[in-house]
């Protein structure tokens, strides 16, 4: 009895080291697999972003034409802000006065694509500052995301409140009374930060500046409806000032 169960202790352990060797050779085969589908995941990205780069190309001359088209409508970007439903909320009063001077938006991915991409707004004279121009930059660093913007410079008796942005939690903007121009301060004095997440930037680059012209339009739709509005009250009036009148001369020929 006890050399049978001496025999099958053995070819127990017989059976193990033969699962655990088949095992480690599945593992190894998934393994060459998952290397594989990796390379072909490399290569995909590598061709996605030939196209992305060829495709900006294109896409150049044609923003180009859009932004000289939208110069000519007033308060074009103005109006596609305040009718985002979330860039409306972070223009104070004083920002839609400043806003009035925007000639135009650009957002312009690197040359690379993967290296970042910036984002412009362009202004005309204005008796704010004296900057043409306000850029932030966003760099994709192997340590982590680089931003750099303009340090706006004000003219007398113009600024910031306080003339420094507030200090808030975590990465997200607080949609408040602050001006949005603090959205480039904020930037000001920083090192590279690690897997920063920019909200504002993330929607102009891709909502806003991919269609303005989807918000632009919101502001003119709801124009629209507020004066069918009107109208259909106006005709309300006149249809029971018509009625009223029709009831009195029914009376006036029954007596």
């Amino acid at each position: 009895m006890v050399g049978d169960k001496g025999k099958k202790v053995k070819g127990d352990d017989e059976n193990s080291e033969q699962i655990d060797g088949e095992l480690v050779l599945s593992i190894e085969k998934l393994q060459e697999i998952q290397d594989e589908l990796e390379k072909i995941n490399e290569e995909a990205s590598d061709k996605v972003l030939e196209i992305d780069q060829k495709y900006n190309e294109i896409r150049k001359p044609v923003y180009d034409k859009r932004n000289e088209i939208i110069q000519a409508i007033p308060d074009f970007w103005l109006t596609a802000f305040l009718s985002h439903p979330m860039l409306g909320e972070l223009l104070t009063d004083e920002d839609q006065k400043i806003f009035k001077y925007l000639d135009s938006l650009d957002v312009e991915d690197s040359k690379d694509v993967k290296s970042g991409y910036s984002i412009t707004f362009n202004f005309r004279p204005n008796p704010f500052f004296e900057d043409s121009k306000l850029t932030k930059t966003y760099a994709f660093l192997d340590e982590g995301t680089k931003i750099t913007a303009t340090s706006i410079k004000w003219k007398e008796g113009m600024g910031l409140p306080n003339g420094v942005a507030p200090e808030k939690k975590g990465n997200k903007r607080p949609l408040s009374e602050e001006s949005f121009f603090h959205w480039f301060s904020d930037a000001q004095h920083k090192d590279v930060i690690d897997e920063i997440h920019d909200e504002i930037a993330d929607i102009i680059k891709e909502d806003l500046w991919a269609n303005p012209l989807t918000y632009f339009n919101n502001d003119a739709d709801e124009d629209d409806e507020e004066g069918k509005d009107d109208d259909g009250s106006e005709d309300d009036e006149e249809d029971d000032d018509d009625n009223d009148e029709e009831e009195d001369s029914e009376e006036e020929d029954g007596q």
